[in-house]
């Protein structure tokens, strides 16, 4: 048994675990983190940064980093599938309020990496992987926390407070039995990159779209190196099916036509979640990013909002930790982001997509003619990009006792 306590564990090296743990660092606290893997997957899973996201990052030099290896995303805009641009949104609108006024389209993997570089260099924090934390106990005085290394041997660590950063399948959620809420979309959405340049064949295209269709939505992304295509599938057929390369060139080419195949360099099919654990704090215990909450990936918010549940809550523990400020303040972090992401991010992730997907002609149009009216507006166009920045969302908090 371990019995070093003086120090905080976290369950998770994703970019919530790491932003966490560099935070509590900076503060001289210690850092446990467990990890099931110490390899780094070089996987296009979130890529979007939001501008509020990135000026959290600089705290750790390592926004101008991620910029220099992303794309810069100075607009973004709804379009129709057939009619084409429907409301064009200009991020400099935002300058002003952020050091960041644009999102920037980066694989989260390079963030990671980022992150692990700074750990390793500054110190403080120890890593332990190849491990998988199953549960966690706690009294007054501290957490315990059991994990199984990759042989299965269980061990024990213990530490004053435990982060809970593991995930969908969070075993520490679990073994808290804390309700997980919510319900999971009915169709999978596939996902397909590829090296085929959408900007030179459908004019002034945003590198970040998402086009409304009654019969199928889609979503277009550029990354530093490929685009990325987001389509809704019938949940009927097999990952075989949807996966089939005759059926994924069939709707690439009914996406945007062109000579010869599209070359598919990365796809995967997955069912989408939307759901919100009914608790973020329980004694010692704290749910940030996946474990906490789930949402489709209609405005990029999923990791942006692990990463401000990761600086939400190190920014009220470490007063906690010295001794200047109550345990109980930090029952405001859940009551802070529990309520942003029922509020702001799962909101918004449905209406995107109930608006995107409407196949009523007379409610499509009302959705297009309200966006044009906001995109006309500069009042309302900044509002907008406020909040689907989720810069608004971090004004509301001081709102919440």
């Amino acid at each position: 048994m371990n019995t070093k306590t003086e120090q905080v564990l976290i369950v998770g090296a994703g970019p919530v675990g790491l932003v966490a743990a560099a935070s509590l660092a900076d503060a001289g606290i210690a850092v446990t983190i467990l990890e099931r893997s110490d390899a780094l997957p070089q996987d296009l899973r979130a890529s979007t940064f939001h501008p509020p996201t990135l000026d959290m990052l600089d705290r750790f030099g390592v926004s101008e980093t991620l910029v220099a290896r992303g794309l810069v995303c100075p607009n973004w805009q709804f379009r129709d599938r057939n009619e084409g641009i429907v409301a064009h949104f200009d991020l400099s609108l935002l300058k002003g309020e952020t050091n960041h006024p644009y999102r920037l389209q980066c694989e989260q993997w390079k963030l990671t990496e980022a992150m692990r570089a700074r750990l390793e260099e500054s110190g403080g924090v120890e890593m332990i992987y190849g491990v998988t934390g199953q549960s966690v106990t706690q009294d007054d005085e501290g957490v315990t926390l059991v994990y199984t290394d990759a042989d299965g041997a269980e061990h024990d660590i213990a530490g004053r407070y435990l982060i809970a950063c593991d995930g969908a399948h969070s075993n520490m959620r679990k073994s808290l039995d804390i309700e997980f809420e919510g319900l999971t979309i009915p169709e999978i959405f596939l996902s397909m990159s590829t090296h085929f340049d959408f900007a030179e064949a459908i004019p002034d295209l945003a590198p970040i779209a998402y086009l409304t269709d009654p019969e199928e939505w889609a979503v277009l992304l550029r990354t530093p190196s490929l685009w990325r295509v987001l389509l809704p599938t019938d949940p009927s057929m097999s990952e075989e099916e949807i996966k089939s390369p005759a059926l994924m060139e069939k709707r690439l080419q009914k996406l945007c036509a062109k000579d010869g195949a599209y070359d598919v360099a990365h796809a995967t099919a997955y069912r989408v979640h939307q759901r919100v654990a009914k608790e973020y704090v329980k004694g010692r215990v704290f749910l940030a990013g996946d474990s906490a909450h789930l949402n489709n990936p209609l405005g990029g918010m999923g990791m942006n909002g692990g990463i401000h549940d990761a600086i939400n809550l190190i920014d009220k523990l470490v007063p906690v930790w010295r001794g200047e400020a109550s345990a109980d303040t930090l029952g405001r972090y859940e009551r802070q982001r529990r309520q942003v992401c029922i509020d702001t991010v799962q909101e918004q992730s449905m209406r995107n997509r109930k608006m995107m997907a409407e196949n009523d002609p007379a409610a499509r149009q009302a959705y297009h003619d309200e966006l044009r009216a906001i995109a006309a507006d500069p009042v309302r166009h900044k509002d907008y990009l406020m909040r689907s920045s989720m810069l608004q969302s971090l004004k509301d908090l001081e709102n919440v006792a």
